[in-house]
């Protein structure tokens, strides 16, 4: 398969999935019955979830100073607000892109060499990376009995033949990869010496532990802002927490599936919720407004950002200039 054609896949299997993802959650609810929802909601909870989700971004534009100072580089707060709205933004229409669209937009506007500026950016991932597993183990802490009984149970239901079976089948599985397609292996090689490398990189940072406070600080917000949006639907008022990081872990991964989540995210709260026995059709018409309320925001001030980001430049280089 040529370069060509995997990027065309890599564009429409995404939007594809995602299509076909919002067709069937429409099939299960209707947009009047999420209206339906979404009038009876308290939308003061709502905004506070979008003012969270607000804050993160906004340490995250913060942060990435952090990670520039020590290479001898210094970006100004508004770009770096810019430029990670505008990523955002770019998300929604080509998965993933963000990254390299915000390493490219201060690369042109600071005059920073773009494979620093990347850089920058997929130390910032490894960190985020690293909070993400923390959570989960939270969540895994938190309902230990409810994971290991579920976990039995798929084990009881299998005899010893077929659990061997599929051990062997993994272990061929995993060397044939080896022997086809060696460049894979050695990506995740790659991939995992590189997350060693930025852990490395940042408990040796000037600032470590102001990085580290953002850094909690954005997954406390990314928590807080699923949560309080939950507290506006009155079926959720009474759930524990733990549904709560468990929808929150599983919209968070399904949102590098499609465009910014689309069709993916309402399904994963869906199937979370679904653990726990909470009816689908509030948990779905829940999906559905936490996912509109954050991708609204992210429009607005994506799409402020891609407007503002070279008419501020222009501005900042005249002032200079004179």
């Amino acid at each position: 398969m040529n370069k060509k054609t995997r990027k065309y896949i890599k564009i429409i299997l995404p939007i594809s999935i995602g299509l076909l993802l919002v067709f069937y959650s429409f099939s299960k609810i209707s947009i009047d019955q999420i209206f339906f929802y979404l009038k009876k909601s308290n939308p003061y909870w709502i905004l506070l979830g979008i003012f969270f989700g607000t804050l993160s971004h906004i340490s995250r534009s913060y942060r990435w100073n952090y990670l520039l100072n020590p290479l001898g580089y210094k970006i100004t707060f508004l770009n770096s607000f810019f430029a990670v709205f505008s990523a955002y933004l770019i998300n929604l229409t080509v998965p993933r892109a963000g990254d390299v669209a915000r390493a490219t937009l201060i690369s042109k506007y600071e005059n920073i060499p773009f494979d620093k500026t990347l850089g920058t950016v997929i130390a910032e991932r490894i960190a985020d990376l690293i909070c993400a597993f923390s959570i989960i183990c939270l969540a895994v802490f938190l309902k230990k009995d409810f994971i290991t009984n579920l976990i039995l149970e798929k084990f009881n239901s299998m005899s010893a033949f077929s659990l061997v079976f599929g051990i062997i089948i993994i272990i061929l599985f995993i060397i044939g990869l080896n022997y086809i397609f060696p460049s894979l292996i050695t990506k995740i090689k790659l991939f995992l010496k590189g997350i060693f490398e930025g852990v490395l990189a940042i408990t040796k940072m000037k600032h470590r532990w102001a990085f580290v406070f953002h850094t909690i600080f954005i997954w406390i917000m990314y928590v807080l802002m699923f949560y309080v949006t939950s507290l506006s639907m009155q079926e959720f008022n009474n759930i524990s927490f733990a549904p709560i990081l468990i929808g929150f872990i599983l919209g968070m991964f399904s949102i590098g599936a499609t465009n910014g989540g689309i069709g993916t995210y309402p399904e994963a709260v869906v199937i979370a919720f679904s653990l726990f026995s909470i009816a689908e059709e509030p948990s779905r018409a829940f999906g559905w407004i936490m996912w509109s309320s954050q991708t609204i925001m992210i429009i607005i001030f994506g799409g402020i950002s891609l407007l503002l980001l070279p008419i501020y430049n222009n501005h900042r280089n005249k002032s200079i200039t004179n």
